[in-house]
């Protein structure tokens, strides 16, 4: 069948791996195209690999999940991740959701819902498991979205003033990455400037130390 999703599972319990992808490969429309251990793993196989879906752990030797979530949507933004998590605490949740996850689950959800949570992100949409659902409270309207470990870097870069070009070369990522990376920041901080994000920065210390002015 070639129209098969390719899902890849990440999780250092080879049990809990093993269990999941007993599951999916029951699903004639899934093929599970690798298990892997640590977040290291699998970005380093991701272009062998090719996942439509990645079911990521959170808490993970070397590099935890949501690290490697963010490495894993910079090198291949179409993939989507579905955070594995036995935590279901706000923080949790909306810590996976900043880092780019379209998707978290409780690793005790029914069986099936693992599979409609594959469906539901490559739909387009976002998908929390009843537990998950929960244990978010509604926004409040003001509230700021928060910036994620990554963002949080390339706003020093352009608050000291380098270009996307300087930051893409010191981070070792595309020039169009960064520039996504910037509109998302701008976005999550409703700021709409350079100038705005470099004033931002200096409210708020990240450039404290730095020997940047306004």
């Amino acid at each position: 069948m070639t129209d098969q999703l390719r899902i890849a599972i990440v999780d250092d319990h080879p049990m809990v791996a093993e269990g999941i992808q007993s599951i999916l490969e029951s699903y004639d429309d899934v093929n599970v195209v690798g298990t892997l251990t640590t977040g290291r793993a699998i970005i380093d196989a991701l272009d062998t690999l090719q996942p439509d879906v990645i079911l990521m752990d959170l808490n993970m030797p070397d590099i935890g999940g949501l690290s490697a979530t963010e490495i894993v949507l910079e090198r291949r933004p179409g993939t989507r991740v579905v955070i594995l998590s036995m935590h279901d605490s706000p923080e949790y949740i909306s810590s996976a959701l900043s880092h780019g996850a379209m998707g978290y689950i409780l690793k005790d959800v029914p069986t099936d819902e693992i599979k409609l949570a594959i469906d539901t992100v490559m739909g387009g949409k976002r998908y929390l498991c009843t537990g998950a659902q929960g244990s978010l409270t509604p926004k409040d309207g003001g509230a700021r979205e928060a910036l994620t470990g990554r963002e949080q870097t390339i706003l020093l870069q352009l608050a000291q003033g380098s270009s996307n070009k300087e930051v893409a070369l010191t981070l070792d990522i595309s020039v169009r990455t960064v520039e996504t990376h910037r509109k998302n920041i701008k976005r999550k901080l409703g700021i709409s400037s350079t100038a705005g994000l470099t004033r931002y920065a200096l409210e708020h210390g990240v450039l404290q130390g730095t020997g940047v002015d306004l």
